[in-house]
């Protein structure tokens, strides 16, 4: 299924790109090439295939979330370069 250097101009201008003369002819053969292995791998015959949802079986082991506090709310604000009672002092970011 070759393509003509009509279509690769409609594509380069939907793509915004400006291809010149030679650039043009590359990419022309470049997609061609493209289009020819998307069409052998279209007569593949893969009735009784599975899709392939992953590349490996592998699967990932992760540990249960544990929520618990391990700093007190003092001892955190007691490492704060400004604390104000419960909060933490920063600059003002906006005016």
């Amino acid at each position: 299924m070759p393509t003509d250097i009509s279509t690769l101009r409609g594509l380069a201008h939907l793509a915004r790109l400006e291809l010149d003369e030679t650039r043009e002819q590359q990419m022309l053969g470049d997609l061609n090439n493209i289009l020819d292995f998307m069409e052998q791998l279209r007569r593949v015959d893969t009735t009784g295939m599975e899709p392939l949802v992953h590349l490996s079986q592998e699967i990932n082991v992760l540990r249960d979330d544990d929520a618990r506090n391990t700093v007190s709310h003092a001892e955190g604000l007691s490492n704060a370069p400004r604390a104000d009672s419960d909060y933490f002092r920063v600059p003002k970011v906006l005016e």
